[in-house]
């Protein structure tokens, strides 16, 4: 079968999906990077992300999230995971910066630099769980 009928045939039988980016960034004293986000009110405090463009490669865009949000730049960026929630796709990565991290964007109240045993309260356990598991390795 040609690919261009074989493309056709998945995207009209396919169901359609969202795709996310986010990073767990690092800096020089082995602290991590959260933003306290806007709509997220319960557990506010969160890994930076967000969703893709079209036709963007996800490590495009977690580099451009990082910096329409933070202003830093990203290196290192290595690939942690990727899953599926219902009908969402998630990308994580892993990655380094020596940028000072200040808002950028009306989504994100705040962000700071955390410690590992001194993460903030109203945050996801898994993320917690997550970026500890990180820190191990």
């Amino acid at each position: 079968m040609p690919s261009s009928l074989r493309r056709i045939i998945i995207r009209t039988t396919q169901r359609k999906f969202t795709v996310s980016v986010a990073a767990i960034i690092f800096n020089e004293k082995g602290e991590v990077l959260l933003l306290d986000h806007v709509l997220r009110p319960v557990s506010s405090w969160d890994i930076p992300g967000g969703f893709l463009e079209h036709h963007e490669q996800p490590v495009d865009a977690v580099r451009r999230e990082l910096f329409e949000e933070t202003g830093i730049e990203l290196y290192d960026v290595e690939l942690i995971r990727v899953r599926t929630i219902n009908r969402h796709i998630e990308i994580l990565f892993r990655a380094e910066t020596t940028g000072t991290a200040s808002v950028k964007s009306r989504e994100i109240h705040a962000v700071r630099w955390f410690k590992a045993d001194e993460m903030p309260k109203n945050m996801s356990r898994k993320q917690k769980e997550l970026i500890a598991k990180l820190l191990k390795n």
